[in-house]
């Protein structure tokens, strides 16, 4: 009777794929510049209103990325934009 081979080894793709990610992290994949904040309801729409006008929508995709509401009317967000315009 003639031996089934196993499956094969993933042990050389496990490392390859660990490595491509150690030397290519996440914030460098997408090219975008993030700022976290936590700040009260009134200086957080301050604060997104300086990064819109500072850096247009239209020109920089500036977008809130992500916000989250904290005790004490805390506002947690996440702005995004291009590093510049072209």
């Amino acid at each position: 009777m003639a031996k089934i081979p196993g499956p094969p080894s993933f042990d050389g793709l496990k490392r390859r794929m660990a490595k491509h990610r150690a030397e290519n992290p996440t914030a460098k994949r997408d090219h975008f510049v993030r700022q976290t904040y936590c700040l009260g309801l009134i200086d957080a729409r301050a604060k997104a209103r300086e990064w819109f006008d500072e850096y247009p929508k239209a020109a920089y995709w500036t977008e809130v990325e992500s916000w989250r509401q904290l005790d004490g009317d805390r506002i947690e967000f996440t702005m995004r934009r291009l590093p510049s315009a072209d």
